[in-house]
């Protein structure tokens, strides 16, 4: 072997998992972190051999943590309420984002809206677009009612010219689109493979870092629900957002599952018109369809999305299960806390449920994750099997335990007020909740501390105003 080939860089091959990022010298048939089946991908890294020995010089300036200057990099404010509160308050400088959703659910004109009122301010803007050509981009834009000044169209995929272009400029946000139509020159894969997807993300965030200046990249679901490609994009980036929405609702959810610089789990809601993505002032109005007591296995739980309380209405049917075993089915909510809470009503509620099929299903296309809907999603059910109306202007909140007792959620005052607001008179909660003061002034408290005193007071008519204000 010759000295120069020895000096020249190595060609070093290691296994990602698609879904968690999980790294291995190996391949592996099942991911010991996720449990995924066939989920490592073979990725080509070059090395120098030697680097170790030698001392690279620091590329940044070490210097103590109370001396870093805050106050010249404030956040870039988007001038969208909705995302600016998924964002934690806009943009961090420097933050690199991730904006995924399945295609065609309204990523690309969000995107391009969120340039547009960037722009207006007189900050430059640059959208580098990998699917589209510039002419697209203009026809949506005029579609959108967006001037396009300021904002300069670069389309091209090769990431190593993009970056050079960056670096001759200085543009106050900068938005790709998407992630996996970039690729890098050395290495290996066409665009939109495992290493390309790695690599080009990896050197945006270096970009966003050394310049401080925010990117915003676009990234692809697939079917399973993740990233398309690698998930170890969601541990390289700052923040992760999820673009959701049902194909033939007009509705659109942007929410937030991680956030280095501010609260996860925050919520934006959006309307898709026909001049684009519209801002919804009022989401519970959106996702609670009618008046309460009026349909059977049907009820109202105000639920927290983050820091915002929303009102959701959840339908429950039981039908008669036939032949086979009975299914559990849930729309928008957990199938596995399902099967708990139907447990709990046959064991705890003595409600036979053993041959009934029951089908939840969350209306609006939204999804619940937290478990303060378990009373809400047990009475509709009581509901459904008694083929009996709940009272009007009823909502309920709380955890269920499995032995039947209904335990205490967070922030139970933001949840009545958010019911009182919308004009609900009843509440059924549980019995130990810390309330602020004058919570039992504008809602009827219904306090329940199992499943069988909450299912006994919801059903009978609604207390007159004098008894309510009696109280």
């Amino acid at each position: 072997m010759t000295p120069d080939s020895r000096e020249g860089p190595k060609q070093k091959q290691i296994f990602v998992c698609e879904h968690c990022g999980r790294e291995s010298l190996k391949w592996l048939g099942r991911c010991p972190s996720c449990g995924s089946w066939n989920a490592f991908k073979p990725i080509s890294v070059e090395r120098k051999p030697g680097s170790a020995s030698r001392s690279p010089a620091l590329a940044a300036y070490p210097q103590e943590l109370s001396s870093v200057d805050l106050e010249s990099s404030p956040r870039l404010p988007l001038g969208i309420q909705e995302f600016d509160r998924v964002l934690g308050g806009g943009l961090v400088p420097g933050s690199l984002v991730l904006l995924g959703g399945e295609p065609g659910v309204g990523k690309s004109t969000l995107l391009l809206q969120v340039c547009s009122r960037v722009a207006e301010r007189g900050c430059p803007v640059v959208y580098v677009s990998g699917e589209e050509s510039a002419r697209q981009v203009r026809l949506r834009a005029l579609r959108l009612g967006v001037s396009g000044e300021n904002i300069v169209m670069l389309p091209d995929t090769n990431l190593d010219a993009i970056l050079d272009y960056l670096n001759s400029v200085e543009p106050a946000l900068v938005v790709v689109d998407s992630i996996q139509t970039m690729f890098l020159d050395g290495v290996v894969g066409a665009a939109g493979s495992l290493g390309q997807i790695r690599e080009c993300t990896v050197a945006l965030m270096r970009y966003a870092k050394d310049v401080s200046v925010p990117v915003v990249m676009a990234g692809h679901v697939t079917k399973e629900g993740s990233i398309a490609g690698p998930g170890a994009l969601e541990h390289i980036v700052d923040v992760v957002l999820y673009m959701e929405g049902e194909r033939h609702s007009a509705y659109r959810l942007v929410r937030g599952v991680k956030n280095r610089f501010g609260s996860t789990d925050e919520l934006g809601v959006f309307e898709m018109a026909s001049s684009g993505l519209i801002e919804v002032e009022n989401p519970s109005t959106v996702f609670v369809g009618r008046d309460q007591g009026e349909v059977i296995g049907s009820i109202v739980v105000p639920v927290l999305e983050g820091t915002r309380p929303l009102l959701v209405e959840i339908q429950a049917l039981s039908t008669p299960a036939g032949y086979g075993p009975p299914r559990r089915v849930g729309n928008g909510f957990d199938v596995n806390r399902l099967l708990l809470i139907t447990a709990v009503l046959s064991r705890r509620a003595r409600i036979k449920l053993s041959d009934q099929d029951i089908i939840v299903n969350v209306t609006g296309g939204f999804r619940i994750g937290e478990p303060a809907a378990d009373l809400g999603v047990a009475l509709a059910i009581v509901s459904s099997v008694r083929d009996q109306p709940l009272r009007r202007r009823l909502v309920a909140f709380g955890e269920l335990g499995l032995g039947g007792e209904v335990r205490i959620v967070s922030q139970p005052g933001r949840r009545l007020g958010e019911a009182a607001r919308l004009g609900f008179e009843n509440c059924i909660l549980p019995k130990d909740s810390r309330l602020p003061d004058g919570a039992a002034d504008c809602i009827h408290l219904l306090p329940a501390d199992s499943l069988r005193g909450a299912a006994s007071m919801a059903f009978g008519p609604s207390p007159s105003r004098t008894q309510v204000e009696g109280q």
